[in-house]
């Protein structure tokens, strides 16, 4: 297992520089200037080649990719080898320090999401599997061709105006409006995670814990409610073909009860829906957007989209580093746990 772990790790870092210059490239070959976007395009051609240097881009691309990887450095910052990912074009603050303020936001909420969402589907589609024609079954497809149909910007809409602005309408108990991770006249707890409900959790902060957690209700909600659908129908389908695997036939004539056919089943079935699991988590670290906007989070995702648009190339290249970098680790756990689960996976 060690073995296996440090070979990926070493493969998620190839992957992710891989990843990183090839994005590297491609936001060059762009046909938008960023010394343009932020000069202005009325500027004199002094002002956009004092601008141009400033950048460090007067000098050949691959002469750019050195300095940013940390070879070379003919403005003296340092690189990725030397742990820096540069600065900022539009705040001047370190990319890296910016992207591990956004990047706790983003995994709280998509951690907790999948974490709910995987609680949801196991049950259901144990209960499905084992009895396709009941009132679950029939109840979850029809919550999976309902829940998918719709993307989930529309989805946070609703619950936000559901569940806030018209419970709070009628006087009833309502969630908290969607404007941030807490309330105005809270302060955070010191940053220990950067999750904030466990940060204040290990910090005593009971009061601050309960409203974070509320704040996260209805962000968390939605994705639980649009990601859930495929993953009870993976789990779904998987159980039901395991179910009718021999082996299954003959615990089922060997007179075992249907629980335990179903957790057998569960077991032997598990290992796609980790896979789809595994898959959803890294697509949601910058695929969160819509619901972060709405919701006032301010994510990584969020903060991805305000770097395209601009056209900060040092923060674009940073999160999408940590953003390819926390995908691959997140499959590598997926991994590890799907050949703890299935012993005929082998490392």
């Amino acid at each position: 297992m060690l073995r296996f772990i440090g070979l990926r790790i070493i493969a998620a870092i190839a992957q992710a520089i891989g990843i990183t210059i090839l994005v590297f490239f491609l936001m060059r070959w762009l046909p938008a200037d960023p010394v343009a976007q932020m000069v202005g395009t009325n500027a004199s051609a002094e002002a956009m080649a004092q601008a141009r240097t400033q950048l460090g881009l007067d000098v050949p691309v691959f002469r750019q990719l050195s300095d940013f990887l940390g070879f070379t450095s003919h403005l003296g910052a340092p690189g990725l080898l030397q742990g820096s990912l540069g600065r900022s074009w539009i705040t001047s603050k370190p990319v890296l320090e910016e992207v591990l303020e956004f990047l706790p936001v983003t995994l709280e909420l998509i951690t907790y999401s999948m974490f709910v969402a995987f609680a949801l589907a196991i049950p259901i589609g144990m209960i499905s599997a084992t009895n396709p024609n009941g009132v679950v079954a029939r109840a979850s497809f029809v919550w999976g061709l309902f829940a998918g149909s719709q993307p989930e910007f529309w989805w946070g809409l609703m619950f936000a105006f559901v569940f806030f602005f018209v419970l709070q309408q009628a006087g009833l108990p309502h969630a908290p409006p969607p404007l941030g991770r807490l309330s105005p006249m809270l302060d955070a707890p010191a940053h220990i995670t950067g999750f904030i409900v466990l940060d204040a959790l290990m910090q005593g902060q009971f009061k601050i814990a309960g409203d974070a957690a509320m704040h996260l209700m209805l962000p968390v909600g939605t994705l639980v409610f649009v990601i859930s659908g495929p993953i009870v129908k993976m789990v779904r389908q998987n159980m039901g073909r395991v179910l009718a695997s021999d082996y299954m036939l003959y615990a089922q004539l060997a007179g075992l009860t249907r629980w335990q056919v179903g957790r057998y089943a569960l077991r032997g079935g598990l290992g796609p829906s980790l896979t789809l699991v595994g898959f959803i988590y890294g697509f949601l670290i910058g695929g969160a957007v819509p619901v972060e906007v709405i919701y006032s989070l301010n994510g990584l995702g969020e903060y991805s989209v305000r770097a395209v648009l601009q056209l900060d190339f040092p923060a674009i290249q940073g999160a999408v580093l940590v953003i390819a970098f926390v995908s691959l680790i997140a499959y590598l756990i997926v991994d590890c746990i799907h050949a703890l689960v299935d012993p005929r996976i082998t490392l």
